[in-house]
C-alpha cells in the first residue's frame, strides 16, 4: 500500500493487494479524481478513514448491449409512470445516496462531505453526470457518476420506491448504447448489478479498453 503525497500521481495498479487497495491519503481534488478514473482507479473509504484508493483485480462492467431487463422491468417501462431525466440535479442525486439507508451500511456512508462536494465540482466540469427518476414532482431515484467519454464509470444509486434505481440505470445504459459507449463501469461485484448483465472482466482488460478511450 502507497502512501500519497500532495504530487498528482499513483503507483502502477497492478501493484494493488489482493483486496484491490492500492495507495491511501492524497486528496480528491478534480485532477486527481480524473487521473484516478482514467488509471482504473476509485476512492472508497468511511467517513473518519484517510482517502482510500482501489484498482481491483477483478473489474465488474457492463457491456451495454449486454444489459438484462426484467420481463417486471419491461412492464414498468410500458406503464411510463415514471420521468427520466438527465444531470436536471446532481446536487440532489448525490446528497440522497449519501442519505438513504442500506443495512450493509450499518448505518455509515463512504460518500463522506469532502467526497460529495468533490464529485459535486467535477459535475460543474461536466465530468460527474446523474440520472434522475421522476414521480410527478418528487425525485423518487437516481444514480451518478464519472463520463470519461465512451466509458461510464458509475459510483453510486438511490431508490425511495421500488425499481427506481433500475430505472435510472436502465435509462442510462440504453443511452449510452445509442452513443457507442463501450462499458459501464461497476467497479465491484455485486448480485444486483450482476441481474442486471454485469459482469467480472480482468483488470488489463479493463485497462485496455480505458486507454482506448
Amino acid at each position: 500500500m502507497f502512501l500519497l503525497t500532495n504530487k498528482i500521481v499513483f503507483p502502477a495498479v497492478q501493484l494493488a493487494d489482493d483486496n484491490g487497495v492500492l495507495a491511501i491519503d492524497g486528496d480528491l481534488s478534480e485532477e486527481r479524481l480524473t487521473l484516478a478514473y482514467k488509471s482504473g482507479i476509485f476512492p472508497w473509504f468511511n467517513q473518519g478513514e484517510p482517502i482510500i484508493w482501489y484498482s481491483p483485480n477483478q473489474r465488474m462492467v457492463l457491456f451495454p448491449k449486454k444489459l438484462k431487463v426484467s420481463k417486471s422491468m419491461k412492464q414498468v417501462l410500458r406503464k411510463k409512470e415514471f420521468k427520466i431525466t438527465f444531470n436536471q440535479n446532481f446536487e440532489q442525486v448525490i446528497f440522497n445516496c449519501k442519505h438513504i439507508f442500506r443495512a450493509s451500511d450499518q448505518g455509515e456512508t463512504w460518500i463522506t462531505n469532502e467526497m460529495e462536494q468533490a464529485y459535486i465540482n467535477l459535475h460543474k466540469k461536466g465530468i460527474a453526470k446523474s440520472v434522475e427518476v421522476w414521480l410527478g414532482d418528487e425525485l423518487v431515484g437516481g444514480l451518478y457518476g464519472i463520463d470519461l467519454g465512451t466509458i461510464f464509470c458509475g459510483e453510486s444509486m438511490f431508490s425511495k420506491i421500488s425499481n427506481a434505481s433500475k430505472l435510472a440505470f436502465i435509462y442510462l445504459v440504453q443511452k449510452l448504447e445509442k452513443e457507442n459507449y463501450k462499458l459501464i463501469d461497476c467497479q465491484v461485484y455485486n448480485n444486483h448489478l450482476a441481474s442486471l448483465g454485469a459482469e467480472e472482466i480482468p483488470r488489463e482488460e479493463f485497462l485496455k479498453y480505458l486507454k482506448s478511450n
